[in-house]
């Protein structure tokens, strides 16, 4: 099958030619042909609390199967459930049903608490916050699959539990956190290399106290994940933080199951928008289309060293966005099945 594009994003540059798809998976790229539309891989979420009205923390496998196909009605083919601060039973029973879900896109979850800092609890729960506590961990890790750990490491015991997440090879965040500038820069150096939504629910940054947000945009190794939805940050502040992280910044949509917005304390609650939004909002500040959906693809798998999602290439299986001049979708493949 062949998809009638006339071009195709592969390994982050654009490939004049139509993408044949055989047995699930890319047979071919640059094939003669008179297509319009773009093809790019399935884009890649690493913060998804809920979608289409299920709840992650709640989702039984029918829920997780139905907010996945949602989802990749979007164009996020692959994505994490994301589970806030809540109390360990309810994480522990939440990471089960995500193990036993065998739902498509799910490669994993994201716990995005409970060791968060209470000075930077954003929309969490602050009874349900925790220092950092190895057997706790234990627990977590045995109930599913935890790719993803958003952490403030400069609570007590933080560096023993990025320790043991390191080891385990999954990838540790910073976030929800009043961190300094040194204190980020020590997690770093423990092997920390990203950063939970960027300027939000962290200390601000200040020319005398750059934080956690000043730590990472001075090191280059560092991808920062950040909300472009136009809501969580100005678009000054957007236009900065792509300039200033170009070829490191992987986009966020931070979706609810029901998007919150803003709560009565002006605390901003989940997003409205999809990741495509995320997409379409950094082309338009100047952000060229590869280096967009770079953002959306290959630097979120980066986070999570997984090389098999965001990324389109012959041998690979054919997740595939098909969008057209206007960057609207036309058509999605999960396996080289239509979705969409």
């Amino acid at each position: 099958m062949r998809l009638g594009v006339q071009a195709a994003l592969v390994g982050g540059e654009l490939v004049r030619g139509d993408v044949e798809v055989l047995d699930g998976r890319i047979a071919a790229v640059g094939l003669a042909g008179n297509g319009r539309d773009i093809a790019i891989p399935g884009l890649v979420d690493l913060q998804v609390n809920g979608f289409a009205g299920v709840d992650f923390l709640d989702a039984d496998a029918d829920g997780l199967r139905r907010a996945s196909l949602a989802l990749a009605r979007t164009g996020v083919t692959a994505y994490l459930p994301t589970l806030i601060t809540a109390p360990a039973e309810r994480l522990v029973a939440a990471l089960a049903e995500i193990a036993a879900a065998n739902a498509s896109g799910i490669f994993g979850a994201h716990l995005e608490g409970p060791f968060i800092s209470p000075k930077r609890l954003g929309a969490h729960a602050s009874d349900w916050r925790r220092d950092p506590d190895l057997g706790l961990l234990k627990r977590l890790l045995v109930a599913g699959p935890v790719r993803l750990v958003t952490l403030a490491p400069e609570l007590r015991g933080a560096h023993a539990v990025i320790h043991g997440l390191i080891e385990r090879e999954i990838a540790v965040s910073v976030g929800h956190s009043n961190a300094t500038a040194a204190e980020a820069n020590a997690a770093f150096d423990l092997g920390v290399r990203t950063v939970t939504h960027v300027f939000n629910a962290m200390r601000p940054f200040s020319h005398r106290d750059p934080g956690i947000v000043g730590a990472a945009l001075a090191r280059g190794e560092v991808v920062v994940q950040a909300i472009l939805d136009g809501t969580h940050l100005a678009p000054e502040t957007e236009t900065i933080l792509w300039r200033a992280t170009r070829g490191r910044l992987a986009l966020v949509s931070d979706h609810a199951a029901v998007p919150g917005g803003r709560r009565e304390n002006g605390t901003l609650a989940g997003s409205t928008v999809t990741l495509l939004d995320c997409v379409r909002r950094i082309h338009a500040l100047g952000a060229p289309l590869d280096e967009a959906v770079r953002a959306a693809t290959e630097m979120p798998a980066r986070i999570v060293s997984d090389s098999s999602i965001g990324r389109l290439f012959v041998g690979a299986a054919a997740d595939v966005v098909v969008l057209d001049d206007r960057l609207e979708l036309q058509r999605v493949l999960v396996d080289g099945e239509d979705v969409r």
